[in-house]
């Protein structure tokens, strides 16, 4: 089974970026639908932004414009670009990987937008 590891968290002031990675054990990884979630205190867990296979995006409304999914087969990992933070982005962050119908999930990073 895959196994994922996040990084890249961290506290940042409003208006700031953070670049998430995500890096994945499996050399099969290109086969694999990524994902980011988001899970806020006392909040449910929601999606953020996932990404194909075949290199196609989605985005939650509340990120459009601002963050960006991408993926390196050749590095095993997947990216979160964050610009533009706002306060209300604070949340654990967790990665996602996706392959016959069955999802794993990484550890999570907290990120954290205060100023």
């Amino acid at each position: 089974q895959v196994q994922l590891v996040e990084s890249g968290g961290g506290l940042v002031q409003p208006g700031g970026s953070l670049r998430l990675s995500c890096s994945a054990s499996e050399s099969t990884f290109s086969f694999y639908a990524m994902g980011w979630y988001r899970q806020a205190p006392g909040k449910q867990r929601d999606l953020v932004a996932t990404i194909t296979n075949g290199g196609s995006t989605n985005y939650a409304d509340s990120v459009k414009g601002r963050f960006t999914i991408s993926r390196d087969n050749a590095k095993n990992t997947v990216y979160l670009q964050m610009n533009s933070l706002k306060v209300e982005d604070t949340a654990v962050y967790y990665c996602t990987a996706r392959r016959f119908g069955s999802t794993t999930w990484g550890q999570g990073t907290q990120v954290t937008v205060s100023s």
